[in-house]
């Protein structure tokens, strides 16, 4: 009976290009989309612009600096810092660096000259990255004076690198070393729009049968048992999905190199519960409101709702006590966090058994309502 319900959906699947679309298609651009849009991993060659009212070597010395910074390039020079503001204001430049006349002679004596940096925060990451240049580029600026006058004064390299830099720091970026962005949001961004899809289509492949009226024919089937029509149902798109999944984990993990330390069981792993955890949760999303529009309206919210809560961009513990108790009801929260333990940092998946577990509950929700669909299929009236 599996088997013949099976086949009735590998028909529907291939008649229908919503699926076709929505399955493949779409999944796929996604996927490509997002590995592309942060390939370099960091922005890099971000405008900035420059007002040197002091115009001496040294500044223009600290400029050329600032341009060959990998993530910065001087684009404009400004006559005054109005000019600057406004030209951020217009979105020509992401900051600018601000030095002001008799900034070189006040340095050389002494006199704690005040240079000024300012940035957008407009774009959160560009502010961040243009900050730390713009605030390594002064640094260096002091330090490179401050070099020449000890040398003058007869101190060895050793003595001036102690006094320049008393505490050396041993930096140590544990998982993702290159700071790269494609590592840290592709490897969210993308699952989650999956299980955006999943939802979706898991809620339309019921609402339909109600829609088309075709829901008693999809019960015949299977001799009248919900449970053997619901996995007769979803096989081939469990099917599908993992290997649109186990695709993904490939490209990302093995020809981008993507940074893991958990084994590849684990990714496999984690590539079926993502799957099993979010057709769970569409199924009962139908089967709390059988209704085509309602359910898919749910599912999309909760979808949307979850790359805010998974805790990637704003972590989860500094929100507020509510949305902390919310984020257990995201599955996406649920797969990242057994992402970020398992595969990202290696640790033993006892270690994420919690989020493991709140996988597997979503995966089991379904049996909650089956009651519920079965009824809805039998008796329900499709209103649009």
């Amino acid at each position: 009976m599996i088997y013949q319900v099976g086949l009735r959906e590998l028909s529907i699947l291939t008649r229908n290009r919503i699926y076709v679309s929505c399955m493949v298609i779409f999944p796929l651009m996604v996927m490509v989309f997002f590995t592309s849009l942060m390939e370099d991993g960091l922005p890099t060659e971000m405008p900035v612009g420059v007002v040197d009212l002091d115009n001496t070597s040294t500044s223009r010395s600290l400029v050329q600096r600032l341009d060959a910074f990998q993530m910065s390039r001087v684009v404009a020079h400004y006559p005054s810092v109005t000019d600057a503001r406004r030209a951020i204001q217009r979105n020509e430049i992401y900051a600018f660096f601000y030095i002001p006349k008799g900034t070189t002679s006040d340095l050389l004596a002494s006199r704690q000259p005040k240079v000024s940096f300012y940035y957008s925060y407009t774009t959160l990451a560009s502010g961040a990255l243009l900050m730390k240049d713009l605030k390594t580029i002064s640094t260096l600026g002091s330090a490179a004076v401050g070099q020449a006058t000890m040398r003058a004064k007869g101190f060895t390299d050793a003595q001036i690198q102690t006094f320049l830099q008393p505490i050396k720091i041993d930096l140590h970026q544990i998982a993702n070393p290159w700071t790269s962005y494609n590592s840290y949001l592709s490897t969210m961004l993308v699952p989650g729009l999956m299980m955006l899809f999943i939802f979706l289509i898991s809620a339309y492949s019921l609402g339909t049968e109600l829609k088309f009226g075709t829901s008693r024919d999809w019960l015949e089937k299977a001799d009248n048992r919900i449970n053997v029509a619901l996995i007769g149902k979803f096989l081939p798109q469990t099917l599908i999905w993992l290997a649109l999944v186990y695709g993904y984990e490939y490209y990302v993990f093995y020809v981008l190199q993507f940074p893991h330390l958990g084994s590849p069981w684990m990714l496999v792993l984690l590539g079926l519960m993502q799957v099993l955890a979010a057709q769970g949760f569409g199924i009962f999303c139908f089967g709390l409101m059988p209704s085509l529009r309602m359910s898919m309206s749910v599912c999309s919210l909760w979808a949307v709702l979850s790359l805010s809560m998974v805790g990637s961009a704003f972590p989860v513990m500094g929100m507020d006590g509510a949305l902390q108790a919310l984020s257990w009801l995201f599955p996406l929260r649920h797969y990242y966090m057994v992402y970020q333990i398992s595969v990202f940092n290696g640790f033993p998946l006892l270690e994420a058994w919690f989020h493991f577990a709140a996988l597997a509950a979503f995966t089991l929700l379904p049996w909650l309502v089956v009651r519920k669909i079965k009824n809805a299929m039998l008796t329900y009236v499709y209103i649009p």
